[in-house]
């Protein structure tokens, strides 16, 4: 689908959404919500993921300008790297190249996925401190690749497809990708099925944007995919998450400018809305007692930006 057709989709279904939002601040277990950094929609900065280094500084993907940044609270970004553009991009259900998922290794490695409808582009790409962008691994020009986790210990990256609806995993050096994981849970129903990951806890982590569900599948002794399990369900538009370090709750972004909290038992609630300056949230870092919530504004078209909120214990 072409990004002009799926955005007007997305944003009148959204709109709905959202004018029935209840329009208060930040609830239990978040407070203090404030905009720290407004970005240039006319350039395309649009936060589709983050990660977070020890200092607290911010590691963004702008989807569609093809770039890498680091920026810390209230600065500017500054640029680390900007992915080569596709001859003629074709990328699936977007039309444009699109850099989603980013992890971060210790030693300041940034891995990214990267889609471009083109078997030259589409892979995982790699930046190093100091380095140049390079793709380490292929993946099929015909997918989506997303969302992104980095099992430092075991020295492999879990990558989410939005549109074959599998979950891949390679060497983190780079090489072969194989199906990891697959099934209905991760599969979609009309437009992305398989989207946010994550590593928590023994298992691998993740979303599916179209039925609306949090899925855990456990990471065998052999390293393989044990049954999916579906842990929440009833949250749509829901991308990208995090966990907030006590248990299995965690913090989920939805693309109908919510953010919900999600405990154990799979139950969940709003603890920011619209009312709080959310403009599409795309994903979430925790660190510390501090929640960033980046907004691509893909769907509202205005002001994208970096939410923080303090996560209180």
């Amino acid at each position: 689908m072409h990004i002009r057709i799926l955005l007007t989709t997305f944003a009148a279904a959204a709109a709905l959404l959202t004018s029935a939002a209840t329009a208060t601040a930040a609830t239990e277990p978040l407070s203090a919500p404030h905009i720290a950094n407004h970005f240039d929609l006319a350039a395309s900065q649009q936060p589709e993921n983050i990660t977070v280094d020890r200092t607290g500084a911010a590691y963004l993907t702008f989807s569609f300008a093809r770039q890498i940044v680091r920026v810390t609270p209230g600065g500017r970004p500054h640029v680390l790297a900007t992915l080569p553009a596709p001859a003629t991009p074709n990328t699936p259900n977007l039309g444009k190249a699109f850099v989603g998922g980013i992890a971060r290794a210790d030693d300041g490695t940034l891995y990214v996925t990267y889609a471009t409808g083109t078997a030259d582009l589409t892979g995982i790409w790699v930046v190093r401190p100091g380095g140049h962008p390079h793709r380490i691994a292929a993946l099929p020009a015909d997918g989506l690749p997303n969302g992104l986790a980095l099992d430092q210990h075991a020295k492999k990256l879990y990558v989410t497809d939005s549109v074959h609806g599998v979950i891949y995993r390679l060497p983190a050096r780079g090489g072969k990708a194989t199906v990891w994981a697959k099934g209905q849970e991760l599969e979609r129903t009309t437009f992305a099925g398989a989207n946010g990951l994550k590593l928590h806890s023994g298992a691998v982590w993740a979303t599916n944007l179209d039925r609306g569900t949090i899925l855990r599948i456990p990471v065998t002794a052999r390293g393989t995919a044990g049954m999916t399990q579906v842990h929440a369900t009833g949250m749509p538009y829901i991308d990208d998450f995090a966990f907030t370090g006590h248990g299995d709750t965690l913090l989920a972004a939805r693309d109908d400018n919510q953010v919900d909290l999600v405990r154990s038992d799979g139950t969940h609630t709003a603890v920011l809305t619209a009312a709080d300056g959310l403009q599409t949230p795309t994903s979430i870092a925790v660190h510390g007692s501090k929640v960033y919530v980046p907004s691509a504004a893909y769907m509202t078209g205005k002001d994208p930006n970096l939410l923080l909120a303090h996560l209180d214990s």
